[in-house]
């Protein structure tokens, strides 16, 4: 955790209560939101894991007065999610904080042991570079088609086997 002078704290403090709502829904309207949930679904039907797409539009108080960055809210949110909490250790949060416009991406034990730490800074790169256009909605379906194509490589859903959809597939919306 980083120590923030006060100057510091109190920037960092007006751009967390600045945005708002009101910027993840034009960043993000209820169609695309929607369309994303529809992608999600329509992933883990060629997989046995499991994806969840959280964006929050700025951190607490309590993260932002310790300096707290948004991997540690990420990693929380992925433990309030329940993403850890698959059958195989195979879930997957996309993680996209507005107000720092930060992206994180957290993966449970069962994936991340076939994927490098290089491979999933990457994949936020090039969402970033999305991002940066105004394209979300692509970042994010960039990411999880690239999330999906890495489930499928090392948790192929068996021809004929149902999907047992442990995790709710809409985007979560943290305001």
């Amino acid at each position: 955790m980083a120590t923030q002078s006060l100057p510091s704290t109190l920037r960092r403090l007006w751009r967390h209560r600045w945005t708002d709502e009101a910027d993840v829904r034009r960043v993000l309207p209820a169609e695309t939101l929607e369309r994303l949930k529809a992608r999600v679904a329509a992933s883990e039907r060629r997989h046995r894991g499991e994806v969840r797409i959280c964006i929050e539009a700025g951190l607490p108080w309590s993260y932002i007065q310790r300096g707290a960055p948004a991997r540690e809210r990420a990693i929380t949110l992925f433990g309030k999610l329940r993403v850890w909490d698959t059958a195989e250790n195979n879930g997957v949060l996309i993680y996209l904080l507005l107000a720092e416009h930060a992206i994180e991406i957290v993966a449970d034990r069962g994936i991340d042991a076939h994927v490098s730490a290089e491979e999933w800074a990457a994949m936020a790169r090039r969402m970033a570079s999305a991002f940066r256009e105004g394209r979300f909605e692509d970042g994010l379906t960039q990411a999880l088609e690239e999330v999906s194509a890495l489930l499928v490589a090392h948790f192929p859903l068996a021809e004929g086997a149902p999907d047992r959809n442990e995790l709710p597939d809409e985007p979560v919306l943290v305001v």
